[in-house]
C-alpha cells in the first residue's frame, strides 16, 4: 500500500494513459471479435445458410465491405461468434477476393481485411492470426497473398486478384469461398463461381458479393433480381438502415450526390431508365409510422402465390381527402393458405379482402377455389374478384395510373418502415414495354386493394402490434415478413 501511495498523480496519469493506449491497440488488432452487425448485414450473413450465391447490394459507405469482410475473416480463421447464423467451415478454407483493379483492391477489400500499409493487423482479421503475407508486383503496398492460421490448426490461404487480369487468371483453381467487393463483369463472376463447384472438401463452396449498383441493370445484377433460384439470394441495404449516420449526416450526404445516382449510392437501387414504372422519388410519398384514426376505412389486397410468395398489403383510406395510406405488408412463399390466413385476421379479421382473378382457379390438392379456401379459414374475402366500378374493369394497366397518379398527387402514402415493399417499388419495372412479372407481388396486392377501395369499411380494432411498434419508434429496423 504504501508503495502506491508514493505515485504521483503524474506517474498515474500517464500509467492510466498507457493502459488505455494498450486496450486500445488490442480491440484494433481484433475487431472480428468486437463485430455487431446491423439488421440488414445480419441477414446478409444468414442467408449463407442456405444459399450458395448472395449478393448484398448497398448504397455507398452504409457497411456492405465491411460485412463481406467480416465474414471473410470468420472463413479464414474460423472464428464465429455464438450469435453467427451464417455458412461455416470447420476447416482451413482457400478464398479469392475480388474488386475492379488491384488498385482498388488494396484500398478497399484489402485494407478492410488487414489495415493500411503500416497498420497491417489492424482490419478484421485478427492480427494474431496472420502468419505470412506476399505483396503483389507492380502496385505499391499491395498484398497478393495472406496465410491465417484457423482455430482447426491449419492454415488459411486467401489470393486477391482483379477483374482487370482477365478471365483466363480467374481459371484453375477450387476454393471454398469467393468475395467479389464491387460489381464484377458477367464472364469473371461466372469463371469465380465455378471454381467453388468442388469446394469444402466437394460439398461446394460460396459465393458472397458486395457493391453499389451503380452500373445499373446488369447483367450481374439480372442474375439476383430477375433470374431468381433457390440458390441465390439478394439482400438491400439503404442509407436510412444504418446507424453510423445522423439524420442531419444523411440528409447531407444525399444531397451531395447527383441527382441520377442519388438512389444507386444512397439505397443502392440499380437504374432502371425509362423502364421504370414509379418515378417516384420515395420521400414524396413515404411517411413516419404513426397511429392512424380508427375511423378510416380499411382493406387489404391479397395476391397469391406459392413458388413466388403470397403477398398482402394493408391500407387505411381517408375518404374525405381520398387518400391511402400503406400501413403493413405480408410477404411468404411456399406457406399453406391456412397460414396466409393465421397471418392476415391476426392483423383484423373484420377487415374486407381484395383478391385477384386467380382466386377462381381451383386448387390442386383440395379441388376448391382458392377464395373459397381462404373463406373458410374465416378471411373476408370481397364476394367478386378486384376491378374498378367502371370500364377499366380489371385491367393491369388502369391499375398501375391509378397508383401513379395517386403518388403524384401525395393520395398515396407507405410506411417507411416496410421495406420489403419498398424493395419492388424500387425494381418494378418494364421491358420492351411490357411489365416485370418477378418481385411483383407487393405491387400487385396493392394494386387489387386500390381497385377495391370503394369496399373499405372502417376497423374498430387496434393497428398491429407490429405497426405499432413501429409507430412509437421501438423497432429500428423494417419489419415486414
Amino acid at each position: 500500500m504504501d508503495g502506491l501511495a508514493s505515485i504521483s498523480d503524474a506517474d498515474l496519469a500517464t500509467f492510466q494513459a498507457r493502459l488505455e493506449a494498450a486496450r486500445d491497440q488490442r480491440r484494433k488488432e481484433n475487431r472480428l471479435a468486437a463485430y455487431k452487425p446491423y439488421a440488414r448485414q445480419l441477414e446478409f450473413h444468414k442467408s449463407g445458410a442456405v444459399h450458395r450465391e448472395r449478393l448484398f447490394m448497398a448504397g455507398n459507405q452504409l457497411g456492405k465491405t465491411l460485412a463481406g469482410g467480416m465474414e471473410a475473416a470468420m472463413h479464414a480463421t474460423g472464428r464465429y461468434p455464438e450469435w453467427w447464423p451464417g455458412r461455416r467451415f470447420d476447416h482451413p478454407t482457400v478464398g479469392w477476393v475480388g474488386g475492379v483493379t488491384s488498385e482498388a483492391v488494396r484500398d478497399g477489400a484489402e485494407r478492410i481485411l488487414l489495415g493500411r500499409a503500416g497498420e497491417r493487423g489492424t482490419g478484421t482479421i485478427p492480427k494474431s492470426t496472420i502468419r505470412a503475407t506476399s505483396a503483389r508486383t507492380g502496385v505499391p503496398d499491395s498484398i497478393a497473398t495472406v496465410k491465417v492460421e484457423h482455430v482447426s490448426g491449419g492454415i488459411s490461404t486467401i489470393i486477391f486478384k482483379s477483374y482487370d487480369q482477365g478471365r483466363e487468371k480467374w481459371q484453375g483453381d477450387t476454393i471454398d469461398w469467393l468475395w467479389p467487393d464491387e460489381e464484377p463483369p458477367e464472364a469473371i463472376y461466372t469463371e469465380g463461381l465455378t471454381r467453388t463447384n468442388a469446394g469444402d472438401n466437394g460439398k461446394g463452396g460460396i459465393v458472397f458479393v458486395t457493391f453499389t449498383p451503380l452500373l445499373g441493370m446488369s447483367n450481374v445484377v439480372k442474375r439476383f433480381l430477375l433470374e431468381k433460384q433457390e440458390d441465390r439470394n439478394i439482400t438491400s441495404m439503404t442509407i436510412d438502415d444504418v446507424e453510423h449516420y445522423s439524420a442531419q449526416q444523411k440528409a447531407s450526404i444525399i444531397a451531395s450526390y447527383p441527382e441520377h445516382e442519388r438512389e444507386a449510392r444512397t439505397k443502392g437501387i440499380p437504374s432502371l431508365g425509362s423502364g421504370r414504372i414509379f418515378p417516384i422519388a420515395e420521400d414524396r410519398i413515404s411517411f413516419d409510422a404513426k397511429p392512424l384514426p380508427k375511423f378510416w376505412r380499411r382493406i387489404v389486397g391479397l395476391d397469391f402465390g406459392w413458388d413466388h410468395p403470397t403477398a398482402a398489403v394493408w391500407m387505411a383510406w381517408d375518404a374525405d381527402a381520398d387518400v391511402v395510406w400503406v400501413y403493413d405488408c405480408y410477404r411468404q412463399r411456399e406457406t399453406l393458405p391456412v397460414i396466409h390466413a393465421a397471418a392476415i385476421r391476426g392483423r383484423g379479421a373484420d377487415i374486407p379482402v381484395a383478391w385477384p382473378h386467380d382466386g377462381l382457379d381451383h386448387e390442386k390438392g383440395s379441388g376448391e377455389q382458392l377464395a373459397e379456401l381462404y373463406r373458410k379459414q374465416n378471411v373476408r374475402m370481397l364476394p367478386e374478384r378486384s376491378k374498378f366500378s367502371d370500364d377499366r374493369g380489371s385491367y393491369v394497366e388502369p391499375g398501375l395510373i391509378e397508383m401513379l397518379e395517386r403518388m403524384q398527387t401525395g393520395r398515396l402514402r407507405v410506411a417507411k418502415h416496410l421495406n420489403e415493399w419498398w424493395e419492388e417499388f424500387r425494381l418494378y419495372h418494364r421491358k420492351d414495354g411490357r411489365v416485370v412479372k418477378i418481385m411483383d407481388d407487393l405491387m400487385s396486392a396493392t394494386r387489387y386493394a386500390i381497385m377495391m377501395l370503394r369496399f373499405a369499411r372502417a376497423d374498430e380494432s387496434h393497428p398491429s402490434d407490429r405497426y405499432r411498434r413501429a409507430a412509437s419508434g421501438s423497432q429500428a429496423s423494417g419489419w415486414a415478413a
